[in-house]
């Protein structure tokens, strides 16, 4: 019993500590994915160490570790429970109508095109974000075209096409190529139907195992991050398959630099991968916003087939509520 206990504590040890070396081989960084089940395994532990009888001083070293460990990684994790404050308001006056958005990995070999239509007929969002769509999904999402009219369509065979449907207008759109010329992300500004203008970013960078660093990831985030900057004046929605935990180095880099909130703070994990998996899924299909953009609600949704959960967003945006504005530095620390 004790053996297999001070194993099990060195291991989830070693997956705590190992990301914070300084390296950007990926071998260092993936540990971070697991940390929600890391943390379960450390609690179980810390909870079994009033029943076992240690025998050396070594024992005794290794719980002390793990409960340091473990208060590490529940510091960590605190800020995406219940138990996080992040001092709602209330809506005011001058908010918009709600805005709302289903964003969702659809798997390119995913054939069952009909459960992701059926879900967007039943919660009839404003504007729909697919991403890993190819030449056959584009084919199967042409009858979105009768309810949204406007539409930016990148269908790629790689898994990085894209596909933004909106009934809200998009006064005009762009499609970046930051890091190579079949990694897209979109930026389209959009009107809503009581006037007001939002930007939305649409992104969906390489899976950092695809490579041996997650260079290529974290750059089209940054840049990404980067050009919302730009825009710090106009209330902006970053959405996608970010393929990174939200309390990775990565992320905290791309809150820092866009100068955005998390909406999960206080909210909880909202875990969208793997779908079929519900023990080992991680929260890696993300949505970010400026201060002045309020959620009402954040939500994974039925699975439609997909490895991935869709991910649900609502929001309205009020210019006149500063209330947000300390959430930007408690995201990205």
């Amino acid at each position: 019993m004790q053996t297999a206990y001070l194993v099990l504590a060195w291991i989830t040890v070693f997956m705590t500590f190992i990301p914070l070396i300084k390296s950007p081989h990926q071998f260092f960084r993936i540990f971070d994915f697991g940390k929600i089940q890391t943390l379960a395994v450390q609690v179980v532990l810390v909870a079994l160490t009033t029943f076992i009888p240690f025998s050396s001083v070594f024992a005794y070293f290794s719980s002390i570790v793990l409960f340091i460990s473990t208060v590490y990684n529940g510091v960590i994790l605190y800020k995406y429970t219940p138990l996080f404050s992040t001092g709602k308001s209330p809506k005011t006056p001058f908010a918009s109508q709600p805005i709302r958005i289903i964003s969702a990995n659809v798997f390119q070999e995913n054939t069952q095109y009909n459960l992701f239509i059926n879900l967007i007929e039943a919660v009839k969002p404003e504007m729909v974000l697919t991403m890993e769509s190819d030449g056959n999904w584009d084919q199967a999402l042409k009858q979105l075209d009768k309810t949204y009219p406007y539409s930016v369509k990148i269908p790629l065979d790689n898994t990085y096409g894209m596909h933004l449907f909106s009934q809200l207008k998009i006064r005009s759109s762009k499609k970046h190529f930051f890091v190579a010329d079949d990694l897209p992300s979109i930026e389209a500004e959009v009107e809503t139907n009581d006037g007001y203008i939002f930007k939305l970013f649409a992104l969906h960078p390489p899976h950092p195992t695809e490579e041996e660093t997650p260079k290529e990831r974290d750059g089209d985030l940054l840049a990404v991050a980067k050009e919302i900057r730009k825009h710090k004046n106009t209330p902006t929605v970053a959405m996608g398959d970010f393929n990174c935990v939200p309390w990775a180095k990565a992320s905290r880099l791309f809150i820092k630099t866009s100068e955005m909130v998390n909406p999960r703070l206080g909210r909880g994990f909202v875990s969208t991968f793997h779908a079929k998996y519900k023990l080992l899924r991680f929260p890696i299909d993300q949505v970010y916003h400026t201060s002045d953009i309020f959620v009402e609600d954040l939500k994974t949704l039925e699975n439609i087939g997909s490895d991935h959960l869709p991910l649900y967003f609502s929001f309205v945006i009020d210019k006149t509520n500063h209330s947000q504005e300390s959430l930007k530095e408690k995201a990205g620390a």
